[in-house]
């Protein structure tokens, strides 16, 4: 396996969580520099942890994680993703400030990365170098999710509650994908 195709991997297990932070980017206008990076460094730890464990505890799980990887996505972005239309309809929003939690943050990174677990399972069987394709999807992933913070960021200084709206139906709908 080539670097260009770990690359190219690592971008397309990389779209959800680009989508993830796009959404809280947009919710979460509030964050500092710190808590923006919160969310790239998670997703970036947890795309580079799953494929290892795919590829050395895959064989073990693969049949349940595949089977059940759709459900558990849709459940996890699903609740966020309601929770976050409610909070943008209800009267309250524009005064109250959005906080990025510790539990929301983790849950929000296992759901994006759930699929990486299945790539490692794929690398176990073509025999890919693991510990090169770990770090590189890893750093694509931190690098995608802090440019959709930052463009997030933008978008929901601009659309107010609406954002987090907005934020919320990607959400549902990256969870619905994660079925088919």
């Amino acid at each position: 396996m080539t670097i260009t195709e770990i690359l190219l991997i690592g971008v397309a297990l990389s779209m959800d969580a680009f989508a993830v932070c796009l959404s809280s980017g947009m919710a979460y206008t509030n964050l500092n520099g710190a808590k923006k990076l919160s969310l790239p460094i998670a997703f970036g730890i947890f795309q580079g942890i799953m494929p290892i464990g795919g590829y050395y505890l895959g064989s073990l799980f693969a049949e349940l994680i595949d089977r059940f990887s759709g459900p558990v996505a849709l459940i996890i972005l699903g609740v966020i993703g309601i929770n976050m239309i409610r909070e943008g309809l209800s009267p309250e929003t524009e005064e109250t400030e959005k906080k990025l939690t510790f539990k929301v943050l983790l849950l929000q990174a296992v759901a994006t990365s759930i699929d990486a677990f299945a790539v490692g399972v794929s690398f176990a069987a073509g025999r890919a170098p693991i510990f090169t394709a770990a770090p590189l999807i890893a750093a694509t992933t931190f690098i995608l999710s802090t440019a959709a913070m930052l463009i997030g960021g933008k978008v929901g200084e601009k659309l107010g509650s609406r954002a987090e709206i907005l934020g919320g139906v990607i959400l549902l709908i990256i969870g619905i994908k994660a079925m088919f």
